[in-house]
């Protein structure tokens, strides 16, 4: 439930004006935690992207893939709402597989429709919030409410995002979590022994067998009911040992517990192990050097992460010198360089600014003149830098450009002046 209201909620929360969360590509802007970000911080979403990964790899490590069987979003709305429609108009797999390889009658015609019509409604649903991750609420509400010929575009997208996740969710299913996603590739190399995971304990479960009053041989717990493959999604049998399509949904874990009830053993028969308890490693011992080496990385990656949010400039910009341009020589003899420089406004508000040259020899001449900035928006100034000959003293000079808000400085742009020694 946690994780439904998160997805679902996190487009329409937010914070300073801004969504909590919004990746639009189209117009180059991300919004996260409520912060716009822009192409310019690159660097920024560098950090966010390694933190990401280093996560999965200490939670793996630790945890096994507990993002697949309880955070991923292909897990929560298959198992969680496409399933239970099913479950709920065609019965459970077992009645399901009677219901298909029975006759065609009009009853099973009805209930396959019905099913894929609720299908196809709570894929549109999950594919209006997923544009609204893509390009705002604000803009996905003017999708729905106004004319299709005025957002024909948008219109599409929702057509093409519906029957994407419907063809997931109807037909394709596991495949995605088998064969298409990365993750389960590469979870192999980031396991060790002691990794915790969903696993059949073999020492315990073995021999496995019908149980028989008349039988004097001795069986294991397991009865070999066969419920912890029926209600695998991904059709595996856990009791092989790890494989690579086991997502640690954990509905074997239940199952078997049931089962264990009735036959009043005890439970987790089936349960959370490390890969070393498993394999019955006699020597096995806790050691969690790797995992505190990754908790390390992680927390010098978050104390960046925090430090360039933190210090990132309300205003920021690029500033170069105008193409093809070389020194001039002004009227009154003093020398000058034409630049350009895009700002933009990071604050979430709008807010006025002024350019200010950061060298007192320096005179700052504007082309054109702009005073202030639109929440988000962003503007293109050209303008002099002039100085007199006698403060030249090399071929490249440093100099920088302030801008200034509200009466403070709020960043630095550094660049160089050019001009011969000397030059008339």
């Amino acid at each position: 439930m946690a994780c439904y209201c998160f997805y679902f909620s996190s487009p329409f929360i937010k914070v300073n004006g801004n969504p909590f969360l919004m990746f639009n590509i189209v117009e180059r802007k991300f919004s996260i935690f409520g912060n716009m970000f822009f192409p310019q911080d690159l660097y920024i979403f560098v950090f966010g992207t390694l933190i990401i990964l280093v996560s999965i790899v200490l939670f793996t490590a630790v945890f096994g893939r507990v993002w697949c069987g309880w955070t991923c979003p292909q897990t929560i709305f298959m198992e969680l709402i496409f399933r239970r429609i099913e479950y709920l108009i065609e019965g459970d797999w077992t009645q399901q597989k009677k219901l298909n390889e029975g006759p065609n009658t009009d009853a099973r015609a009805w209930k396959k429709l019905l099913k894929h019509a609720l299908f196809l409604l709570v894929s549109c649903f999950i594919s209006n919030i997923f544009l609204a991750y893509i390009i705002g609420v604000d803009e996905l509400i003017k999708i729905i409410t106004e004319p299709i010929e005025q957002h024909l575009g948008g219109f599409i997208a929702i057509v093409i995002f519906t029957l994407v996740f419907y063809s997931v969710f109807a037909f394709v299913r596991e495949i995605v979590c088998t064969t298409i996603c990365p993750y389960g590739r590469f979870q192999g190399v980031l396991l060790d022994d002691q990794s915790m995971c969903v696993a059949y304990n073999a020492q315990r479960g073995e021999p496995r067998g019908k149980r028989s009053k008349k039988s004097t041989e001795p069986k294991g717990d397991c009865v070999d009911c066969g419920l912890c493959v029926h209600v695998c999604p991904t059709g595996i049998d856990i009791r092989n040992g790890i494989q690579l399509e086991c997502v640690n949904c954990t509905a074997c874990i239940d199952a078997c517990d049931a089962v264990m009830d009735k036959l009043g053993k005890p439970k987790r028969l089936i349960g959370f192990y490390s890969l070393g308890q498993v394999e019955g490693k006699k020597d096995f011992k806790k050691n969690y050097t790797r995992q505190n080496i990754y908790v390390a990385v992680l927390l010098v990656l978050c104390s960046a992460f925090l430090y360039f949010i933190f210090s990132r400039a309300p205003i920021d910009g690029s500033l170069l010198r105008a193409a093809g341009s070389t020194y001039q020589s002004q009227p009154d003899g003093r020398i000058s360089n034409l630049y350009t420089i895009e700002v933009i406004n990071k604050s979430g508000k709008a807010v006025p600014f002024e350019l200010k040259s950061a060298d007192k020899n320096f005179e700052l001449k504007l082309v054109n003149k702009i005073d202030s900035l639109p929440k988000d928006g962003a503007a293109k100034l050209s303008f002099f830098l002039i100085t007199d000959k006698k403060n030249i003293k090399t071929y490249k000079s440093k100099t920088a450009v302030q801008i200034w808000s509200q009466g403070e400085e709020v960043n630095t742009l550094k660049t160089t002046f050019i001009c011969p020694p000397g030059a008339q």
